[in-house]
């Protein structure tokens, strides 16, 4: 070995100690940040300041929707949920876990299903339809009915898929059930404003007596429970639009054709407040519609004077040809008198 190459060797080796005392203590620095690694984690979990979530691929067939869920599970349907169904397909899978809580004691279930009814609708479906390899891709909870219930409500706010009579329903269930029936701690606890709440609480609060008119009441939206709420008050009012729903329902059933809800309410209105059938217009007043016996607008009378009478017909009012052409005569009679 030349004396340059024995030199470096020399220095190599002087840099390198190879008895167990300068060895054990590196052993334990190591052993050290693991364990300091391992304490922080655990503290962050404990402070909140990490979260640690528990997710499962099960099959739906474990899990049952809680009580207290915001969708009504029944009217869920292929077309509802195509969209969720046609993501999954061209995923390979699911891909936003639905919010559950572990059963106990119960032997047909594992879990129940707090956030999810169209995740667990599409699963089960499609594992029915030639995808029977798909899992319920699912996050593991605990948490009581209340924080379930404003949890759901959070996901589910924005959401179009979810009408405003499924979310008013729960509103108002969820009023008696955890907030003693007090409006204000609920709008509260839930951050949005009382007369937001007010208005989905007065669509939830609609009688069957007047939403059975309606071929499809999911439809309603809370801007139509402001026109019908106030059907009813007086009494007297409330009666009429109750057998003006009670005959378009019928009516319905019987012909199967349906109206559109503004064609509903507005029956409705104006089977509350029907118009005088007779009687001569003011010279100096608001016109006078002059309705069937049926309460249907047949024409306008706008007015009458010396040199005659000014007549509108209503021809879009849903009154038949026969019942237009009795209210002509009967104007002819009140102001044409015969010679």
């Amino acid at each position: 070995m030349s004396r340059k190459n024995s030199g470096f060797a020399a220095d190599l080796a002087a840099g390198i100690d190879l008895t167990e005392d300068t060895a054990a203590p590196r052993r334990s620095s190591i052993a050290s940040n693991v364990l300091t690694g391992r304490s922080n984690r655990l503290a962050d979990l404990a402070s909140g300041a990490i979260v640690s979530r528990t997710h499962e691929l099960v099959d739906p067939a474990k899990c049952r929707m809680w009580a207290g869920h915001n969708r009504n599970y029944a009217l869920l349907n292929e077309e509802r949920c195509a969209d969720l169904i046609e993501s999954i397909k061209a995923q390979g899978r699911q891909e936003i876990p639905a919010i559950v809580r572990r059963l106990s004691g119960d032997d047909g279930f594992e879990f129940e299903v707090i956030c999810g009814a169209r995740r667990h609708w599409s699963i089960s479906w499609l594992r029915s339809h030639n995808y029977p390899d798909f899992k319920f891709l699912v996050d593991v909870r605990e948490m009581g009915d209340e924080e379930a219930f404003r949890l759901a409500d959070i996901e589910n706010r924005a959401r179009d898929d979810l009408t405003d009579l499924e979310r008013a329903k729960d509103y108002l269930r969820a009023l008696t059930a955890y907030y003693d029936g007090r409006q204000k701690t609920m709008a509260e606890r839930l951050k949005v404003s009382e007369s937001w709440l007010t208005r989905y609480l007065d669509l939830a609060r609609l009688p069957d007596g007047l939403t059975r008119a309606f071929a499809n009441p999911q439809e309603l939206g809370i801007r139509n429970a402001i026109a019908l709420k106030a059907l009813l008050k007086p009494e007297d009012r409330r009666e009429r639009a109750f057998r003006e729903a009670e005959r378009l329902a019928a009516e319905r059933e019987q012909t199967g054709k349906s109206m559109s809800v503004i064609e509903v309410i507005k029956a409705l209105a104006l089977a509350a407040d029907p118009p005088k059938k007779s009687g001569s217009p003011k010279k100096s007043g608001k016109p006078e519609t002059v309705a069937s016996a049926s309460g249907k607008p047949v024409l306008r009378i706008d007015g009458a004077d010396r040199k005659g009478v000014r007549v509108t017909l209503l021809n879009k009012g849903g009154a038949t040809r026969q019942e237009a052409e009795e209210a002509i005569r009967a104007v002819l009679d009140q102001h044409w008198p015969a010679i």
